[in-house]
């Protein structure tokens, strides 16, 4: 129902919603919305750890990242409520789980849309988190922990990233690496690249998408809205 509405009428219901959030609710969505991005964004492959998930969400909410990816080959991606603290309500998840190859349709989508796919792997040695270069879309895509990101992915990708490693243990905990990897990349974001801002059409769609969400019964309050506007 909300995709299918017109800028007119989301303007209209935008304003209805608005009476029922408080204004200091209303402040704390329009600031958070000027630091989304959709000029990076996160790919998972088959994470299949709820806790590692969730931690992983957490942090794409926490930095910014408006848009993750999520596949799903052999496992199924869950959430722990303890852990993911509401973060993914934020988020635009995309889930990739109805194809013969999901690793091969999402990152074919991803490719379509301008975005520079980079591997992360401890296995090559071409670009670190303070120089991977930021001059096009990005997508990060992260493997599980034991076996890392799939022949597939790693094939398909235009670049690979990794985190240098100081001691005996051959890489970080799959949470860990994406806070490290969007900490570095979205200061480096917004510090030196233009136009990582969401653009106007999509700031208000996710406005009102987040406004929705803030609210009780909003599927009652819309119909509600739109019978009134419609008489």
């Amino acid at each position: 129902m909300l995709e299918d509405l017109s800028p007119e009428k989301r303007d209209h219901l935008m304003h209805y919603l608005s009476v029922f959030i408080t204004k200091r609710r209303m402040g704390r969505m329009e600031k958070v919305l000027g630091q989304r991005t959709r000029y990076l964004t996160v790919v998972l492959e088959d994470i299949y750890q709820s806790q590692n998930a969730s931690a992983v969400l957490r942090s794409c909410e926490c930095f910014g990242i408006q848009d993750v990816h999520i596949i799903e080959n052999r496992y199924q991606f869950e959430l722990n409520p303890e852990v993911v603290l509401g973060a993914s309500k934020w988020l635009s998840l995309y889930r990739y789980g109805g194809c013969s190859n999901n690793t091969i349709e999402c990152l074919s989508q991803l490719k379509e849309k301008g975005y520079r796919l980079i591997a992360t792997t401890p296995h090559k040695k071409e670009y670190k988190p303070a120089n991977l270069p930021l001059d096009q879309k990005t997508a990060l895509l992260f493997g599980t922990e034991l076996e890392g990101l799939t022949a597939d992915a790693i094939k398909m990708a235009d670049g690979y990233l990794r985190i240098p490693m100081q001691g005996f243990t051959e890489s970080f905990n799959i949470s860990v690496s994406v806070a490290i990897s969007l900490y570095h990349l979205t200061n480096r974001l917004r510090d030196s690249i233009k136009g990582w801002e969401l653009d106007g059409e999509e700031s208000s769609a996710l406005l009102f998408e987040w406004m929705y969400k803030s609210v009780r019964n909003p599927e009652i309050m819309i119909r509600h809205a739109l019978e009134k506007l419609n008489q």
